[in-house]
């Protein structure tokens, strides 16, 4: 019997990223969804609000963050699911490879692939759609990045849980729907009920949304702006820990 490599590999790591990242080159549908939905519908609700700009201008920068996050969400618990069913996944850490490698192998890839879908998406909504910012279109960058990287960990994470690809796509009304409505997009938080409020206060999207709205607001670097970001980072860096303490070999 196998066990875990017992450290995190740099090599066994940019091995497994590099697999995955031949893997979506052969994967055009995979690609498209990643790389060009965001921008498709970030391009669509700019033109839902042709006639009132003011609209986009106060909506799009959050919706900025949060299309990235829900495909790489999406994108990420089915592609590691589907590694699992096929098998791939226990012959892989039958081998001198951890969990933790197989883990960060699949950040680093989602991760290269959510620098250029949040370069796409940024620069579209910025220098072609014309979203107002105040702030520094790469402090949106920024924030869409680390969006898109958390929604790569949630998705890792609820992988373990499901047993089909059906189950991994419902997992998105338990996990991403729930955030979306409690967010802050629809109305500000310190409207809602106070206990609405309060479970508000615990999920990073209420944070992605807030980092979004502190860029589109202040020309500077606030100090809000700093919590927001270190909770998204945070979060997406406890829920991939998560992901590694929680992966299973095969489907049963």
């Amino acid at each position: 019997m196998s066990t875990d490599a017992p450290a995190l590999s740099p090599a066994r790591t940019l091995a497994t990223a590099g697999r995955v990242l031949r893997q979506l080159r052969h994967d055009p549908r995979t690609v498209a969804l990643l790389l060009i939905v965001p921008v498709v519908m970030i391009t669509l609700l700019r033109y839902v609000f042709d006639a009132d700009a003011g609209t986009f201008d106060a909506i799009g920068a959050s919706l900025l963050g949060i299309f990235p996050l829900i495909t790489m969400f999406l994108v990420t618990s089915i592609a590691t699911l589907r590694e699992r069913t096929s098998g791939t996944l226990e012959r892989l850490l039958a081998m001198p490879l951890g969990k933790g490698d197989l883990i960060a192998g699949y950040a680093l890839a989602f991760g290269a692939v959510a620098v250029a879908q949040s370069l796409l998406a940024t620069a579209m909504s910025v220098w072609v759609l014309g979203l107002d910012v105040v702030g520094s279109p790469w402090l949106l960058l920024l924030v869409a990045l680390l969006d898109a990287l958390l929604g790569t960990a949630l998705g890792l994470f609820v992988s373990a849980f499901a047993n089909s690809e059906f189950q991994a796509v419902q997992f998105m009304p338990a996990v991403i729907f729930p955030q979306l409505l409690l967010c802050g997009l629809f109305t500000p938080r310190d409207r809602m009920h106070p206990v609405l409020e309060t479970v508000s206060d615990v999920l990073p999207m209420s944070y992605a949304v807030d980092g979004m709205n502190q860029v589109l607001t202040h020309t500077g670097i606030t100090a809000d702006f700093y919590r927001d970001v270190l909770v998204v980072a945070g979060s997406a860096l406890l829920v991939l820990c998560l992901g590694a303490a929680t992966l299973r070999r095969r489907t049963t």
